[in-house]
This record gives structure tokens, sequence and C-alpha cells, in this order.
């Protein structure tokens, strides 16, 4: 049956704003999927700000950040600003290296603490030039952190097992099915300790400590920013802003430097997922994506 004119004018609207709708989440979608690059760098006194933030799960973004601004003539030092309770080793070892490789090429990086530098935030601020830490940053957390959830009660509880095929005693050692056995704890403790001996070293080297000094400073404590300062565990004690003129300082800009960063890369469902649930990412760090061995503050318990 054919349409009535009337009928073909309706679809004809119809299908107008349905390739109006496509193409405007396409556009959206390619908007928000790019990643931005960092504001236009000219000659000149430049500062480059790369963040920290959260829990160091991956070191790979970071690590891009810092080797682009060492790299680039026109940038004279890098702030790293820190606000994280740590994470995992691995990663926080590869910001540690190329922090410190930047140091060593003679571009300074100035770290500028947040809330929270603490564990792998700490450790990774260990080569900077300068830390520079709020009177109030929690900061310390030297040590060492791998925890293993056991669920073996529960499933029997509501009748489930579970078998496991292994090729050696250790290959399901810490597995959530079963209690751990003595010698696999002895084997866990003396893997934490060869991990902690490597922190200890680092912060003794980078702060000029005696070894028996920073065991003392390693118990896991944290400390407040006032604190650090006067035990020695940072260099100065200032804001954001004090960081950015010490990164200045140091670099031989005069006057206020101009600062660059890149904006916040985030894909269409990133951006979708926030605005409907909220910062999903930080669900997914904390239950999913966590390593085993972290260099990590334990989450505090506020009541």
């Amino acid at each position: 049956m054919a349409l009535s004119r009337s009928g073909k004018w309706a679809l004809g609207i119809l299908g107008v704003f349905f390739i109006f709708f496509i193409f405007f989440w396409v556009v959206i979608l390619l908007f928000l999927s790019t990643p931005d690059d960092s504001v236009r760098i000219g000659r000149g006194n430049n500062v480059a700000v790369v963040e920290i933030d959260g829990v160091i799960v991956s070191a790979e973004d970071v690590v891009r950040q810092i080797k682009k601004y060492r790299d680039n003539r026109n940038v004279n030092a890098i702030l790293l600003r820190v606000d994280s309770p740590g994470g995992g080793v691995a990663a926080s070892q590869e910001i540690y290296e190329e922090v410190k490789k930047t140091v060593e090429n003679g571009k300074p990086v100035v770290v500028s603490m947040g809330a929270v530098a603490a564990s792998g935030g700490y450790y990774v601020s260990l080569p900077a030039s300068s830390i520079v830490a709020n009177p109030g940053t929690i900061t310390g957390s030297i040590g060492v952190i791998s925890q293993f959830i056991h669920v073996d009660e529960m499933l029997d509880k509501i009748g489930v097992d579970v078998t496991t095929i292994k090729s050696g005693r250790f290959k399901d050692s810490g597995s959530m099915y079963r209690d751990m056995e003595e010698f696999e704890k002895t084997y866990w403790q003396e893997l934490m300790d060869d991990v902690y001996v490597q922190f200890v070293s680092a912060v003794a080297v980078a702060r000029n400590f005696e070894l028996e000094q920073t065991y003392d400073l390693a118990e896991g404590k944290i400390y407040t920013g006032r604190q650090a300062y006067e035990l020695g565990l940072i260099d100065t004690l200032g804001t954001y802003e004090d960081a950015i003129r010490i990164a200045a300082d140091l670099s031989g800009i005069e006057g206020d430097p101009d600062i660059i960063k890149e904006r916040e890369r985030r894909t269409f469902w990133d951006s979708f997922f926030m605005s409907v649930f909220g910062n999903y990412s930080n669900i997914r760090e904390k239950y999913l994506n966590l390593p085993a061995v972290q260099y990590r503050m334990p989450d505090p318990i506020i009541k």
C-alpha cells in the first residue's frame, strides 16, 4: 500500500532527525575520544605540569608525559603534582626511574604533594630536584603490603567447591579459595622483605640517610608534611604555587613562568559512565586492577 503525501513527509522528517542524531553523537564521540595535546608550547619560560592522581596502577601515561617534556627544549622544568596513596611496585619504580633520568639529564623536576603522597606516591617523588608538601599533606607510609581475601568458608556454607590443578606447590599461593600454609606465609614474607629493602635503599640514597636511620622511619607510619619536613623526608613546606616558583627558580626562569599541561584524556564511554555512575574508574582501580604487591598506604577507616 502506497504512503500518502503526508506520510512521506512525516517519514522524511523522521529520517532527517535520525541522521542528525547519529551525526551529533559521532561528532561528540570523536571529540571526547581524541586525546587532547597539551597547550601550545612557545619559546619562553615554560614549566610543564604532570599529575599523578589516585592509585598508581600503570606508569605508561605519566612516563610518556615526563619523556615528552624532558625532550622538549622549550620546557624549562617539570612540576610533578602527586596526590596518591601509592600503588603497584613496578609502576612506581618505572615513574621513579623516569624522574631520576630527567634530573640527571639536567632538567629540574619539582614534586608538589597534594592531600596524600604516601608509599608509592612518596617513592616516585624521591629522585626529584625538590620535594614540596603542604603542612597537612599525608606522606611517608614507607613499606610494602600484600593482602589476600579468603572466601573458602563462605563457599562451604553455600555448597560451592573449587578444584585446583597446579604444576607446583606455590602456583596457587595466595588463592582466595583456601588458607595459606605456613611455608607460603614464609615465602610471601621473604618476597615482601626484598621489595621493602628496595624501597628503604631508595629513600636512604635520595635523602642522604644512614640505612639504620631509614629503617627507623620506614615502619609503614604516615607523617604530616610538617613532620616529614622535620624528619628530612621532604625539602620544604609550601603550596602548589610555591612549588611552581621553586621549579622556575631552579631552571633560571625570571618572572612568572608559563604553565603547560595536558588536558584530561577521556573517551566517550568514560564521560558517559561518569555522568551516570560517577567515577567508575576508582571502583575499577580499587577492586579489579590492583597488583598483588604494592607500595600503598592502606585505606583508612573514618567514622
